[in-house]
C-alpha cells in the first residue's frame, strides 16, 4: 500500500488516493469487477478534482462568499426582475453566447449582491469569474497601458469567461484613464461575457468616457447580446438602518 500511495502521490491522483481504502471494502463486499473499481475510483477523482477547481476559482475571484443566492431574497424584487435572474441560474448558454448583463438602479438596491451571487453560482457551474471594481479595473488597465502591454493584460483576463465590472458609475472620465476601459469593452465584444453594475442610466454614461461617439460605441457593443434589468426601490441598506 506504501508503494500505491506513493506512485498515486506522484501521478497527482489524490482522489484516488483518498478514496482507496473505502472502496476496496466496498468493492469486496460487492463483488465488483475490476472496471466497476476503477469506475468508482474515478468518479471519485473527477469529484475531487472539480471540488478543488471550484475552490481555487473562488478564491482566485475575488467575490464575496457570503453574498450568494442562499441568502438573496428574490422575493423582495419586482417579479419580472426575479424571474430573469432565476432564467439566468438555469443555464450557461449566455455565457456560452458571450452575452451580457446589466443592472442598472440606485444605490443599495442590491446590484452588486445579485451580481456577486450569480457570479458564485457560474464557479459551481464550472465557469471560471473575475470580480473587479470599475475604478480598480481602469486603473489596473491604465497600469498596463504605462507599461506597454495592455493587450498583454487584457489577454490575461480572456481566462475569465465571466467578468463582473462593479459600480461602473463611479469611473470618472479622464480622457488617459477611461479611453482603456471602452478598449476592454472592444476587446471583449462577443468573446467574453461581462455583467455590470450601475447606478447612471446610459444617458450619463458621457461622464464615463472621453466623447459622445465613444460613450455609444461602447453601449452599443454591451447590449449587442445583453440583458437590461432594472432594479428599483428604497435603498436595502437604508431599510436595515430603519429597522434597527
Amino acid at each position: 500500500m506504501q508503494l500505491i500511495d506513493g506512485m498515486l502521490k506522484e501521478l497527482r491522483l489524490s482522489g484516488f488516493k483518498q478514496h482507496l481504502s473505502s472502496l476496496q471494502d466496498q468493492a469486496l463486499e460487492n463483488s465488483w469487477s475490476y472496471s466497476e473499481f476503477l469506475s468508482h475510483l474515478c468518479e471519485r477523482e473527477i469529484a475531487n478534482r472539480f471540488q478543488t477547481r471550484v475552490s481555487n476559482w473562488r478564491r482566485e475571484s475575488s467575490l464575496n462568499n457570503a453574498k450568494n443566492l442562499t441568502n438573496l431574497s428574490l422575493e423582495n424584487y419586482p417579479r419580472e426582475v426575479m424571474q430573469t435572474i432565476r432564467q439566468l441560474q438555469q443555464s450557461t448558454d449566455w455565457v456560452d453566447g458571450a452575452n451580457n448583463i446589466l443592472f442598472f438602479g440606485p444605490s443599495g438596491v442590491g446590484k452588486s449582491h445579485i451580481a456577486n451571487a450569480l457570479g458564485l453560482h457560474l464557479i459551481d457551474q464550472g465557469v471560471r469569474v473575475k470580480a473587479l471594481s470599475a475604478v480598480s479595473l481602469v486603473q489596473q488597465l491604465q497600469t498596463a497601458k504605462n507599461a506597454l502591454d495592455l493587450i498583454g493584460f487584457m489577454s490575461k483576463l480572456d481566462k475569465y469567461r465571466v467578468i463582473i465590472i462593479d459600480d461602473i458609475g463611479y469611473v470618472k472620465k479622464t480622457e488617459g484613464e477611461t479611453q482603456v476601459l471602452f478598449e476592454f469593452i472592444a476587446h471583449r465584444y462577443e468573446s467574453g461575457s461581462l455583467i455590470i453594475t450601475s447606478n447612471q442610466p446610459f444617458s450619463a454614461w458621457d461622464q464615463i468616457f472621453p466623447d459622445s461617439l465613444m460613450t455609444v460605441a461602447a453601449v452599443d457593443r454591451i447590449i449587442h447580446h445583453g440583458w437590461i434589468i432594472q432594479i428599483e426601490g428604497e435603498s436595502y441598506r437604508k431599510k436595515q438602518k430603519l429597522s434597527r
